[in-house]
């Protein structure tokens, strides 16, 4: 009978653990077409990725404007003083202008402008026009001050991260969150998008090659990643206890057989 206890109680023990093993079928990403369920996100020829520099600005965005002009007057009329430390993306939000509700900003001496719909190169392109009328030779300097990503979920880093290049990838969002956890089900990663229209939420699978040629290859500001984690997360957590649970008993079982043996 205890033969029988130790021999069910082992196979227990043994059916936790390979259940807590990961395929590397699981692991692995971009995977070839023909072996990957290709139906969340369908590839096309057609899709043309787009990228941070398409981003359409927003109310409730914070742009920084700067007026650079070789007079200080006019320096000091149009620019807030951000004293020796320079730019910081700190002070850049402290001094930037936010977009209201209706989707203008306003610029003392100025006045109101509209830049809702807008990307920060059309921006640009309409405040030199405007300031042109008062510094002939001013350059502008137009920038989105929350340009960050948050990556949430099962990954080894979750944090909010800065853009710092014009094009980043999916991929690399996550290589900046120590990529996705043992945990996460790399199947299932959603990206939440906020447009004009309201945000917009979007699944894919990393294992899967279409991705590449998604619209949301490219992580546009305000992005959230959400990797899920797999639904045996929550045995897996638990697993090394009882792991440890079993094998106690286990080996109780074992010590009890061998002294009646005896």
């Amino acid at each position: 009978m205890i033969r029988k206890n130790v021999f069910i109680i082992g196979l227990i023990a043994l059916i936790s653990i390979s259940w807590s093993c990961v395929s590397y079928k699981k692991m692995t990403y971009l995977q070839a077409l023909d072996k990957v369920n290709n139906s969340i996100i369908p590839a096309s020829s057609g899709i043309t990725p787009i990228t941070p520099a398409d981003y359409k600005v927003m109310p409730y965005d914070i742009l920084y404007i700067r007026v650079i002009t070789p007079d200080p007057q006019w320096s000091s009329l149009f620019n807030a003083d951000l004293g020796s430390a320079g730019i910081t993306q700190e002070s850049a939000a402290l001094s930037g202008y936010t977009v209201d509700v209706e989707g203008f900003i306003e610029i003392p001496y100025v006045g109101k402008i509209e830049v809702a719909g807008k990307t920060l190169s059309e921006i640009k392109t309409q405040l030199d026009s405007i300031f042109k009328n008062y510094v002939s030779d001013a350059a502008i300097m137009v920038r989105l001050v929350n340009n960050y990503v948050s990556v949430i979920g099962e990954v080894n880093l979750p944090g909010r991260f800065l853009l710092t290049k014009d094009r980043l990838s999916v991929f690399e969002a996550l290589a900046m969150a120590g990529d996705a956890g043992d945990y996460s089900n790399r199947h299932r990663i959603r990206i939440i998008r906020p447009t004009p229209n309201g945000p917009v939420l979007r699944e894919f699978s990393l294992a899967d090659r279409s991705i590449l040629l998604s619209d949301m290859y490219y992580v546009m500001p305000n992005d959230v990643i959400y990797a899920i984690p797999r639904r045996s997360k929550s045995f897996q957590v638990n697993s090394s206890a009882w792991t440890i649970l079993l094998t106690t008993v286990t080996s109780a079982l074992g010590i009890i057989a061998f002294f009646r043996t005896l």
